[in-house]
């Protein structure tokens, strides 16, 4: 019941955040320069078809209503109409989340696939040649950009070798999944740097409590002493700093997805922006906004069971 009453308390809390963010969106965006409407028709639109359009898409109307519409909009899943593509915004989000979705837990597993093993490694034979190895290749990859990690290695694996390809978007399953290695791999160093960097400082300052001897002189096998006490408690700090990086990589995504041609939600944004399109950049930053919310609630959950110690 503590727990329940935890979840319901931190949902009621997200509701004014929501209301906050949804306010700032709305004024941010017509304070950027320019007129959807002249974007629309082009430079050489008439002063009473763009008053026409203006008036067709509400901007005329005060702040207010047009603020209740939003709102409304969001509400019913009415998301308005795209000026650059003439399509539900809806529909847009459909065929593109998916994408980026992809994308985010293709990089989240092969951030796992290479921080989990180096990271605990690197702590548990700490200032070896291994360790001094792992760290100055974290501290490599935390210091290059994601963009020219992502051309050395369409270089290398798509036009040297040939295994993968350098861009674009496949029409079969295999095919999405194959164009999706390469910038899931970009993605995930910067993520696997930071993680291996924690892991490893986790699993150092923990081998050293005084539970970990004592578990051992029980004679628990190393194993055991490896998963129940070392490893569960350095994913306390560490589920964090995924959840926080697994947040950034939705947002983040429109470079690694410029890079690659992958028509994601990131590209779209940017796309978006530049051309006024109200109705698409509001959804797009209220959806961001939302999957953050629900990160750090899934964080607070996620800590109740990994630490005994913490209590709703």
């Amino acid at each position: 019941m503590n727990g329940l009453n935890y979840i319901l308390k931190r949902i009621l809390q997200i509701i004014p955040v929501v209301f906050i963010i949804s306010i700032l969106i709305f004024l941010m965006l017509r304070a950027i320069p320019g007129d959807p409407a002249r974007l629309v028709l082009g430079e050489k639109a008439t002063i009473e078809s763009i008053d026409a359009m203006r008036e067709k898409l509400g901007l005329n109307e005060s702040y207010l209503v047009q603020y209740g519409k939003f709102v409304k909009g969001i509400v019913s899943l009415d998301l308005g109409t795209s000026l650059t593509y003439q399509r539900p915004v809806i529909e847009l989000l459909r065929s593109r989340v998916k994408i980026t979705l992809m994308l985010t837990l293709i990089s989240t597993f092969f951030s796992l696939l290479i921080s989990f093993p180096l990271g605990y490694y690197a702590g548990k034979y700490k200032d070896s040649m291994f360790d001094q190895i792992i760290k100055s290749g974290a501290l490599a990859a935390v210091s290059m950009p994601s963009f020219w990690i992502g051309l050395l290695l369409m270089i290398l694996f798509g036009v040297k070798l040939r295994w993968l390809p350098v861009g674009g978007w496949g029409d079969t399953f295999i095919d999405q999944i194959r164009s999706l290695i390469l910038p899931g791999l970009t993605m995930s160093l910067l993520t696997s740097a930071l993680l291996i960097r924690n892991i490893r400082n986790s699993v150092v300052d923990i081998s050293n409590m005084d539970y970990v001897d004592f578990a051992r002189s029980k004679g628990i096998s190393e194993r055991a002493v490896k998963n129940r006490h070392i490893l569960r408690n350095a994913l306390i700090s560490t589920v964090t700093l995924l959840l926080m990086r697994m947040a950034y990589m939705l947002g983040g995504s429109v470079i690694i997805e410029t890079v690659f041609s992958l028509p994601g939600i990131g590209k779209l944004m940017v796309d978006s922006i530049f051309g006024r399109d109200y109705a698409v950049v509001q959804a797009l930053v209220m959806l961001f906004a939302m999957i953050i919310l629900l990160i750090n609630l899934l964080t607070d959950i996620i800590y109740s069971f990994l630490d005994p110690r913490v209590k709703f």
